[in-house]
C-alpha cells in the first residue's frame, strides 16, 4: 500500500462524504494504492453513521471510534498504529486542507528523500485577530525554541515516512509538536510545502484561543522533554549543586564569623545569613530527591494507551 490518509475529527458529518470522494478520486486519478483511515474522537453527531455508509461503499475506508473524546494527539496516536501505507498523510476532517496536495506531498517523502514534510497554510481565511495573529507568534515561539525551522507547526496536513509514525508516541497535547519529536527521534530531514488553505465550508471550528495558550505551555513541556526528559538528573541536580552550595558557603561564613571575628554575642539564629543557608540547603536537597524520583520513573514508565476504542471498521 502506499498511502495511508489518517484524519481525526470530531462533530464532522457534514464534510465526511465530500472529502472520502475528493481523497478517492484523487488516488484514482493518480493511480495510488490507499486507505483512508477515519478516528472518530467521540463525536455525538452522525459523524460514525457516515463513515460506516463509507465504509460499505469503499473497502479502502477504515474506522476507529474513541468511547469519548480523548483529543487530537490520541487520535493520530491510535491512527498511526494502524496505518501500513508506505507513506502516512495526516488531514483535518473540515475540507480546510485540500486531498489535492496528497501526490506532492507522497512524491517528496518517496523521491526527495524527505522522512516528514509539514505542509504550510501560507494564506489562511481564518480570523486575523482569534487564529493568524496568535499562529504567528506561536509559530515564532516554536521556531526559536525547538530549532526546527518551520512556518506553520500546527497544520493538520502532513506527509510522514512509515518508519517516522511507528517510531513516535503522540500524546497529551503534543500533536502541534510532531515535527520536534521526530527530530528528537532521530529523524532530521524535515521539508516543507506551501499548501492551499480554505475557508471552513460546515460547521464551526473546534478550538478557540485558549488552544495557544495551551500550545505554550506544551512548547515549554516538550523543550525541557526533549533537554532533559531522559535525564532529569542533569537539570535538577545542577541545580540541586547550585542552592545546596550556596547554603553551605553560607553556614561556613556563619561559622567562622561566629568563632574567630564576631564579638557581639549576637546568635546565629539572630542573623538573616542563617536563613538563607537553611533554606538554600534544603531546596538544593529536594532538587536532588526531585532528580532521583524522575530516573527512577523513567526506568519503571509502563507504556500505556491513552484512548480507548469503541468500535473499528476493517482493520
Amino acid at each position: 500500500m502506499q498511502i495511508s490518509v489518517v484524519i481525526p475529527l470530531l462533530n464532522e458529518e457534514d464534510s465526511l462524504t465530500e472529502l472520502h470522494d475528493w481523497i478517492a478520486k484523487v488516488m484514482q486519478d493518480n493511480q495510488l494504492s490507499y486507505e483512508i483511515i477515519f478516528i472518530d474522537d467521540g463525536s455525538t453527531d452522525k459523524s460514525w453513521e457516515i463513515i460506516s455508509k463509507l465504509f460499505n461503499k469503499n473497502k479502502a475506508v477504515k474506522g476507529i471510534r474513541f468511547l469519548k473524546n480523548f483529543g487530537k494527539s490520541q487520535a493520530l496516536h491510535a491512527g498511526f498504529a494502524k496505518a501500513q501505507g508506505s507513506v502516512v498523510i495526516t488531514m483535518d476532517a473540515d475540507l480546510q486542507d485540500s486531498p489535492d496536495e496528497i501526490p506532492e506531498l507522497y512524491s517528496m517523502i518517496i523521491n526527495d528523500g524527505y522522512e516528514l514534510v509539514s505542509g504550510w497554510k501560507k494564506k489562511r481565511y481564518d480570523s486575523v485577530i482569534s487564529k493568524n495573529i496568535p499562529s504567528k507568534l506561536f509559530n515564532w515561539a516554536a521556531r526559536k525554541t525547538s530549532g526546527v525551522k518551520l512556518h506553520d507547526f500546527n497544520c493538520g496536513l502532513k506527509a510522514y515516512k512509515k518508519v517516522v509514525i511507528k517510531n513516535i508516541s503522540v500524546h497529551g497535547e503534543m500533536h502541534r509538536y510532531i515535527p520536534l519529536l521526530c527530530k528528537n527521534a532521530g529523524f532530521s530531514k524535515i521539508g516543507e510545502k506551501v499548501v492551499q488553505h480554505q475557508a471552513r465550508k460546515y460547521g464551526v471550528t473546534k478550538f478557540g484561543i485558549d488552544r495557544f495558550i495551551h500550545g505554550f505551555l506544551d512548547l515549554i513541556t516538550i523543550w525541557f522533554l526533549s533537554r532533559f526528559g531522559k535525564q532529569p538528573m542533569h537539570l535538577f541536580g545542577a541545580l540541586g549543586f547550585i542552592m545546596f552550595a550556596i547554603g553551605f558557603t553560607f553556614a561556613i561564613y556563619l561559622g567562622v564569623d561566629k568563632l574567630f571575628i564576631d564579638r557581639t554575642g549576637r546568635l546565629i539564629t539572630q542573623r538573616p545569613q542563617f536563613y538563607i543557608s537553611l533554606v538554600t540547603m534544603i531546596i538544593g536537597t529536594q532538587f536532588f530527591v526531585a532528580g532521583f524520583l524522575g530516573e527512577l520513573i523513567l526506568r519503571n514508565k509502563p507504556d500505556k494507551k491513552r484512548y480507548l476504542i469503541n468500535k473499528e471498521l476493517n482493520f
